[in-house]
């Protein structure tokens, strides 16, 4: 039981940071396009 519960919180965790660094690229991204309009 405890084993399951620590995969389950490395995989929320991994999805987390896995959204939050294509958020940022995302934010990149914008903002190289916005200084080449």
């Amino acid at each position: 039981m405890k084993e399951m519960e620590k995969k389950e919180k490395m995989e929320k965790k991994e999805k987390k940071e896995k959204k939050e660094e294509k958020e940022k690229k995302e934010k990149k991204k914008e903002k190289k396009e916005e200084k080449e309009e």
